[in-house]
């Protein structure tokens, strides 16, 4: 039986990110292991129910004596590194999220352990992950050697599967100075309330054609109408000035897995197609019946979005 530790992030009001169910399923595998669930700077009573539906056994609240872990990336790797000899842990998984990435990747440097990130697929048995490449024209299985490995996994990438336990919660302190090679000095945060787009179950998402920052609002519309969806823009509407970086799917911008992505003026550019390719269901929307979107999705409706977006918020709210 082997110790795997699962790094849990959590929301600013200490709520466990959903995504992170799919990445303790990917950790549980066949069964066999001992699941730990690594909290840095947070309370394991108010996250324990959440994990524990999934598979997490043991949930280890860590933090540092006279070290402030909640916004330095160097510590917090320093105390999970520190941690993970501590409790044996030979496998290492986490979100490939942008906090996921930065601590992952400096445990990896300080345990000199394999890392891989990105990645959509696990097999513990085999100790292979599986992820894109060439800007997802096609999949490698990577094979991972050592005595510890750490795997980065695609947020919604890997589908949650219930395995409820009784979770332990337990409290580490590791023992970590402060090189002071790194001063966190300021967290400016958005002031958005928008959905988070890597959480995000339904996304969709606007082209170039949109035209104007004000014109995402038919997006915003049906967003809303969808529920809990998410607004995501394509890099040449960001490059156009019509919506933030933040906004942005693909290659240079963010990666995502939602059970449903709408294409709204989205040509279909593989720069675009890497950062939605895992999506569960493509839905694209172009006036353009040549578009290469047409020829990666789904189901395909060759219209003007500013009729059929309007027409099927409308729709949706007509059914509620």
């Amino acid at each position: 039986m082997a110790n795997i530790g699962v790094l849990i992030e959590t929301s600013d009001n200490n709520e466990v990110k959903k995504t992170n169910f799919g990445v303790i399923t990917a950790a549980r595998g066949e069964g066999g292991n001992e699941i730990f669930g690594l909290l840095i700077n947070g309370s394991g009573l108010t996250c324990k129910d959440a994990v524990q539906e999934y598979g997490i056994g043991k949930l280890v609240e860590i933090s540092a004596d006279g070290a402030n872990l909640s916004s330095n990336p160097e510590l917090q790797a320093k105390a999970l590194a520190e941690a993970m000899k501590h409790f044996e842990i030979n496998a290492l998984f986490g979100l490939s999220s942008m906090q996921g990435k930065d601590i992952l990747a400096r445990t990896a440097a300080i345990l000199n352990a394999p890392l891989t990130l990105d990645c959509v697929g696990v097999n513990l048995a085999e100790d292979t992950v599986t992820k894109f490449h060439f800007a997802g024209k096609t999949f490698a299985t990577i094979k991972l050697t050592g005595e510890c490995r750490i795997c980065g996994i695609r947020p919604n990438a890997i589908e949650a599967k219930a395995g409820p336990c009784e979770a332990e919660v337990m409290s580490f302190q590791a023992d970590v100075q402060d090189s002071g090679r790194m001063k966190v000095k300021e967290l400016k945060k958005g002031a958005s309330e928008r959905v988070e787009l890597t959480e995000a179950d339904i996304i969709i998402t606007g082209g170039r054609p949109i035209g104007s920052e004000e014109n995402f609002k038919i997006l915003h519309d049906c967003a809303e109408a969808l529920g809990e969806a998410a607004v995501g823009a394509s890099r040449m509407a960001v490059d156009s000035g019509f919506a933030p970086h933040d906004m942005q799917v693909g290659q240079t911008g963010k990666t995502v897995s939602p059970k449903l992505y709408i294409a709204c003026g989205v040509s279909g550019a593989i720069q675009h197609f890497a950062g939605m390719k895992t999506s569960k269901v493509i839905v694209a929307i172009n006036k353009d019946p040549d578009a290469p979107i047409f020829a990666k999705c789904d189901y395909g409706l060759v219209g003007d979005m500013f009729e059929v977006v309007p027409a099927l918020t409308q729709a949706l709210k007509s059914d509620n």
